[in-house]
């Protein structure tokens, strides 16, 4: 079997699609109304659903008059893939699957003379927000916090204003009101829903009364990863340098928006440091990248990581010399990072505290492979002869 993949499109992060679709070929009982939740979730359009439905549950031989010879059947039939194996196939192949983009610019935007809804030309990222909540909501993302109302029902529902004022301190931000929102407003509701989402695996139609979807089997990761995915989307297409970050003490916090590189070193960082640093290095982290920031908390965030290569210097010691090693450390101790002693230098630009910062960090993170590849030899060193 080979899939015609031209036709569809994703919607989600390819290995958020695939992880979830995983899981569902995982079930033992009833998968299919999980896959088509999925795929009307992740995928654009109707395509791939009415595809899959309009294929057997189960393999089953039928006869090909047109077939040449018998193929993968009995007798003179062939096998019908079934939607099992379309699935999986589709999951496997999900690599291969374009991303939806936005439409070409049509003849007002090219022209230039587009006009958002209130008669603006500039975008409105706090509409955009709030239309991606209602999204969110639309699809369940919020039932487990804000409950879910049923014509059946008879238990009240969490007041979802009061749930959000619990964790800002502001009230009366429900239902979403982007033109009333100042910028730290806008910025912290960012950060809670993304510690509110979470995404229902299953949903069920409640035909009475016009009741509709109802979501169950709750899960926070996945609906955090993509919460994060097209909330960082919408923060880049603004222009806007902030992103909630991945992983770290800050996770889900807006942290200022790095290139990839500096963003695969953290990660590094985060991932690969000892259990006796790793507190340590995500604190530091956290301090430097923060929204609120500040000339004082890079500084802080410095010590932090200088604090580590202290602790760690006779390993840099051996690796690459004393001359070199003590490089490493003069100039945390000579420009007002380390001690704050008088003699020490403090006039220097904000971009020599940024330059410093990835500098330590990243020798952090040499320090972690120096030590993994000791640990290696190590290992290789005692594995018993012949």
């Amino acid at each position: 079997m080979s899939l015609d993949l031209s036709n569809y499109e994703l919607l989600w992060p390819t290995s958020l699609f695939v992880s979830e679709g995983e899981r569902i070929l995982r079930n033992t009982g009833s998968w299919q109304e999980r896959a088509i939740w999925l795929m009307t979730e992740a995928m654009a359009g109707t395509t791939a659903v009415a595809d899959f439905e309009d294929l057997p549950k189960h393999t089953a031989p039928v006869d090909d008059p047109w077939a040449a010879a018998p193929a993968a059947g009995w007798g003179g039939k062939r096998v019908v893939v079934d939607q099992h194996d379309w699935f999986t196939e589709l999951i496997e192949r999900a690599s291969e699957l374009r991303h939806a983009a936005a439409p070409r610019p049509y003849w007002p935007q090219r022209r230039g003379s587009g006009l958002a809804h209130d008669g603006s030309t500039a975008r409105d990222t706090r509409r955009d927000f709030a239309r991606l909540i209602g999204e969110f909501a639309d699809s369940g993302y919020l039932a487990e916090a804000f409950g879910e109302e049923c014509v059946d029902g008879h238990d009240e529902l969490p007041d979802a204003s009061e749930v959000i004022d619990r964790r800002l301190g502001i009230p009366d931000l429900w239902p979403l009101a982007p033109k009333t929102w100042d910028e730290d407003t806008f910025y912290g509701l960012m950060e809670v829903f993304h510690d509110l989402v979470s995404r229902p695996r299953v949903r069920s139609f409640h035909s009475y009364g016009g009741c509709g979807w109802h979501h169950s089997e709750f899960h926070n990761g996945p609906a955090r990863v993509l919460y994060r995915w097209k909330v960082n989307q919408l923060l880049r297409e603004a222009g806007i340098e902030y992103e909630l970050a991945a992983e770290g003490e800050d996770l889900g916090r807006l942290v200022a928006l790095t290139d990839d590189a500096r963003s695969a070193l953290v990660h590094r960082a985060v991932n690969d440091s000892a259990p006796d640093i790793i507190s340590r290095v995500r604190h530091a982290i956290a301090l430097f990248r923060g929204r609120d920031t500040s000339a004082d908390s890079k500084r802080s965030a410095i010590v932090t990581l200088a604090g580590i290569l202290e602790e760690r210097r006779p390993l840099l010691k051996e690796q690459v010399g004393d001359s070199d090693e003590g490089a490493l450390f003069e100039i945390a101790n000579r420009y007002n990072l380390s001690h704050r002693r008088a003699d020490h230098s403090g006039a220097y630009d904000e971009a020599f505290s940024d330059w410093i910062f990835w500098w330590h960090l990243a020798t952090v993170e040499l320090t972690n492979r120096l030590i993994a590849a000791q640990g290696s030899s190590v290992m290789v060193d005692r594995r018993p002869p012949g």
